[in-house]
């Protein structure tokens, strides 16, 4: 019997891997769905990305995202008293889809 655990995706996590007041990174990993939305929300919340003129989205290790999770994305921008600069980088094909649907290619500018 085949091992079920063997085909679901890694582990989500989000994580501030730096910020001061002149920029934020944030770097995704795993699989971002309705189960990581909470810890996602929570993370957005953090006063160092509040303080960030600009943010980076580090995604080459995100493997997939839903609409829930863009949209929490766009609302932490876009809701600031002063909006970041955004920046989304090395997100996959399936993951910039779901930002462009979502409406964060509008704010973000995407680099390969």
């Amino acid at each position: 019997m085949a091992d079920e655990h063997a085909a679901r995706p890694q582990a989500r996590t989000v994580t501030i891997s730096e910020a001061d007041e002149q920029r934020a990174i944030l770097t995704f990993s795993g699989v971002l769905d309705a189960h990581a939305l909470r810890e996602l929300e929570e993370r957005l919340l953090d006063q160092r990305l509040r303080q960030a003129h600009s943010w980076v989205l580090e995604m080459s290790d995100l493997e997939q995202t839903d609409l829930a999770c863009a949209y929490a994305l766009l609302r932490a921008v876009t809701r600031a008293p002063q909006p970041a600069a955004l920046t989304v980088r090395g997100a996959r094909r399936n993951v910039q889809r779901t930002l462009r649907h979502a409406g964060v290619d509008v704010v973000a500018t995407t680099e390969e």
